[in-house]
């Protein structure tokens, strides 16, 4: 018998929500104040959403297997191989830019937040309308 997963509640929708937007605002207002070209700012930005996108795939993916949803194996190995390649640009991107070990700290952990946060939203929506609601966004 296969047990639907629990609608979430609205607190934890609502700090899931809010730690995407603080990890997503507090990577671009840093790079808005960063004293970097502006081809680098574009970089750091681009490896964000990139692995914002790449975090919500893999989270699918793997959902919509435990689902019995055909997900083909090349898609779900991209998927981690995104997330994976999206870590590694923004390590050696910080590893040899010229910034502060505190910049390159609070890069780190807003990009980590952003993509954890992401992932559990995604969860959120998943199990919400598995759950016979309706999409809490548009609630």
């Amino acid at each position: 018998m296969k047990q639907l997963p629990q609608k979430p509640s609205p607190a934890f929708i609502a700090v899931s929500w809010a730690a995407l937007l603080a990890g997503f605002f507090a990577f671009v207002t840093g790079l808005w104040n960063a004293g970097m070209q502006l081809n680098e700012k574009g970089y750091y930005f681009t490896v964000l959403m990139y692995g914002l996108f790449s975090a919500v795939s893999v989270q699918k993916s793997v959902r919509d297997r435990l689902e019995g949803i055909p997900v083909t194996n090349i898609y779900y190995g991209l998927s981690w191989v995104s997330v994976l390649l999206s870590i590694v640009l923004l390590v050696v991107g910080l590893w040899n830019a010229t910034l502060a070990l505190s910049e390159k700290g609070f890069y780190g952990m807003s990009y980590a937040l952003a993509l954890f946060a992401a992932i559990a939203v995604q969860k959120n929506t998943r199990d919400s309308q598995a759950a016979g609601g309706s999409d809490y966004a548009a609630e």
